[in-house]
């Protein structure tokens, strides 16, 4: 959700800019099912765009008509929408909608926050109904500071509140300049992580060969010092035995949440073999995160049918489930 919440603040930036008023749309709670859980966000411009969804597509247009009295007002307000008899979700949202107009100390604390990759909370307080009240608002806490999107927010004692950690956005590190990385960067990009290339320098290939990524590092095997953590992937496709190999050998000491090997398995193996030749004291917490082949098994040929099944094991291993049919899945699907 951190990634929709950047494109929330990137939209408003450029709303201030054309002095735009904007409302924010917060899912705060949940009775039932839905499309999406509590915490998603979504942005309402006065002149009626809107960035962003809080479900599939069908509870927005309702939305954008509560906010009309939102702008008008300055008051937020929590409206409701029962799905059971207008959807097939079968369950109760409760929608914060507040006026939406951060400062610039927010701003720039909200960019360092993204930038160094720290996690941030945020505080919803509402009351489980339809009513409105200057007690109602979301307060961020960015780098150890509070701000409150309702400086003038009244304290109430009976009020519930939301609470929410968002951690750093998602990233993929992509090691390789062939067509089908260039593919895997904008289908990674379209799902919201934030995408680095990285490339041998005789490649002479540049960030706007790879589509939605926002990084880009030309460097040699020997020379690339990687810097990640635990919210990150890494893919090794660089189609090149020897490459591969080296770039191997570089990411051995990194942190990262998994890493992707292209390629059979008799390379894989093959790979291994030399890495603990060269290095017999290698971990086997690293060993363990390595995956090759990369991917799961959808019957996928193409570059583009590859990315998807590389980015479904991604999301299998960091979110710790096991690929299924959801229709063989007891119970709900959000567990």
């Amino acid at each position: 959700m951190t990634h929709e919440l950047k494109k929330i603040i990137q939209a408003y930036i450029t709303a201030k800019s054309e002095k735009i008023a904007c409302v924010m749309a917060t899912v705060v709670a949940l009775e039932g099912s839905s499309y999406r859980r509590p915490g998603v966000r979504m942005l309402i411009h006065e002149n009626g765009r809107m960035i962003g969804a809080v479900s599939g597509g069908c509870v927005e247009k309702e939305v954008q008509r509560q906010a009309e009295s939102v702008f008008a007002t300055k008051i937020p307000k929590v409206m409701t929408y029962d799905g059971r008899y207008r959807l097939g979700c079968e369950g109760i949202l409760y929608i914060l909608l507040e006026p939406f107009a951060p400062d610039t100390l927010f701003l720039e604390a909200f960019a360092t926050t993204i930038s160094q990759r720290t996690v941030l909370r945020i505080d919803s307080y509402y009351e489980k109904e339809y009513s409105e009240s200057m007690a109602f608002g979301s307060v961020f806490y960015l780098k150890g500071a509070l701000y409150e999107l309702q400086p003038k927010r009244e304290a109430a004692s009976a009020i519930s509140v939301f609470e929410q950690i968002l951690p750093a956005c998602f990233r993929l590190i992509i090691i390789g300049a062939e067509h089908d990385a260039v593919q895997l960067s904008s289908y990674a990009a379209m799902t919201g992580w934030e995408v680095t290339v990285v490339v041998n320098p005789r490649e002479e290939k540049t960030l706007k060969d790879f589509p939605g990524a926002s990084g880009f590092i030309a460097v040699e095997p020997e020379s690339f010092q990687p810097q990640f953590d635990h919210r990150t992937a890494v893919i090794l496709m660089t189609h090149s035995y020897v490459k591969d190999l080296q770039y191997l050998m570089a990411l051995k000491d990194a942190e990262f949440a998994y890493l992707g090997l292209l390629g059979p398995l008799r390379r894989r193996e093959k790979l291994f073999s030399e890495l603990l030749e060269r290095y017999p004291d290698i971990s086997e917490a690293f060993l363990e995160k390595v995956h090759g082949p990369a991917g799961i098994h959808i019957g996928a040929e193409t570059p583009q049918e590859i990315a998807i099944s590389v980015m479904a094991e991604v999301l299998s291993v960091v979110n710790g489930t096991s690929p299924m049919l959801l229709k063989e899945k007891q119970g709900s699907i959000h567990s």
